[in-house]
């Protein structure tokens, strides 16, 4: 295990995208940041902290499980952002370069959870 959080890629990168959301989300009005705003925010947000979150428990288990919620919360971030784009709230193109950013990052979860301790049952992609 690494010596900070901050030395693992996977949370750096779920940081940097809870920042991006975070930005675009900033601009919109208030009944838009009210509404999905502050959903797509938590759920961007919550990415991030889960990891940390399983990062710090001390058995590789719980590490696991807290990854398995953040890789739910990814797909419901997904969720969010073709909200935004069907609402004309993010560019169809923004929303595309998210939604591949967020599938990359699910990739690299899946990797990551999978190095997490010893494993006796495959995981899902």
């Amino acid at each position: 295990m690494s010596q900070s959080i901050n030395d693992l890629e996977i949370y750096r990168e779920a940081m940097s995208l809870g920042e991006e959301v975070w930005s675009l989300v900033l601009a919109w009005d208030y009944l838009a940041k009210d509404t999905l705003g502050k959903q797509l925010i938590r759920s961007a947000d919550s990415i991030a902290a889960n990891i940390s979150e399983g990062y710090g428990r001390y058995h590789f288990k719980e590490n696991q499980k807290f990854c398995f919620y953040s890789r739910g919360i990814l797909l419901e971030t997904q969720t969010w952002i073709e909200k935004a784009v069907h609402r004309n709230l993010i560019e169809k193109e923004k929303g595309r370069v998210l939604y591949v950013q967020l599938e990359q990052l699910k990739r690299r979860l899946n990797s990551y959870i999978s190095s997490i301790g010893p494993r006796s049952e495959p995981i899902d992609s």
